[in-house]
């Protein structure tokens, strides 16, 4: 008999390009673009949104309810069951020539996403990482030799996206984004929710 290798538990990356059509995707890129005035704590070339919800704009009520399905079609990879959920926040995100986003995961929610806004340089594609301090082992096999697979990487650079385009992956999972080194890139970062889950009689609920 053939030898077999199983993938034990995988960790679920969602793509889902030209959710967005283009002339909603020009106008939040216009719009939210000038309200980013946040900046960033550790990369002058990024700035922020102050976080909101889709009740705060008419764009962001019709980005929403073309993203939310695609939500809960992911969050049944999630739970394994097909679920009510909610957008619980977004903002907008301006990343221009030089900048960066370091490694972070997104707290007190299940499902995280970004939607592209903006052609995207190659350089500045989003970067998903293994959390640190994980379940690996303490030595590494690391040298000029090693063939890298998804059993032994470290990181997985998401495929070039386009605008409109939408990723969407466990809230805990880190990602980053390297130094752009191409003209300004906007994207919409969202978090999401669940409206319930339950647990054999025990149910939590959860007011988005």
């Amino acid at each position: 008999m053939k030898d077999e290798v199983f993938g034990l538990f995988p960790v679920p990356v969602m793509r889902c390009p030209g959710v967005l059509p283009p002339p909603l995707v020009q106008a939040l890129a216009e719009h939210f673009s000038r309200q980013a005035q946040q900046p960033n704590n550790s990369s002058e070339g990024l700035s922020h949104t102050r976080m909101l919800t889709p009740a705060d704009s008419p764009l962001l009520v019709d980005a929403a309810a073309l993203i939310t399905p695609k939500i809960a079609e992911f969050g049944q990879l999630l739970f394994g069951e097909a679920l009510a959920w909610a957008i619980k926040e977004m903002w907008v995100n301006v990343l221009d020539t030089g900048g960066r986003q370091a490694m972070h995961n997104h707290a007190n929610s299940f499902a995280s996403g970004v939607v592209y806004l903006t052609e995207t340089d190659d350089s500045a594609r989003t970067v998903f990482m293994k959390s640190p301090g994980g379940h690996d082992f303490s030595l590494k096999n690391d040298h000029a030799g090693v063939v890298t697979g998804p059993y032994n990487a470290e990181k997985w650079i998401s495929p070039s996206p386009s605008p409109g385009d939408l990723v969407l992956f466990p809230s805990y999972l880190m990602h980053a984004v390297p130094p752009n080194a191409g003209g300004r890139r906007i994207t919409m970062a969202l978090n999401a929710i669940p409206t319930r889950l339950e647990s054999w009689g025990y149910a939590l609920s959860f007011n988005g």
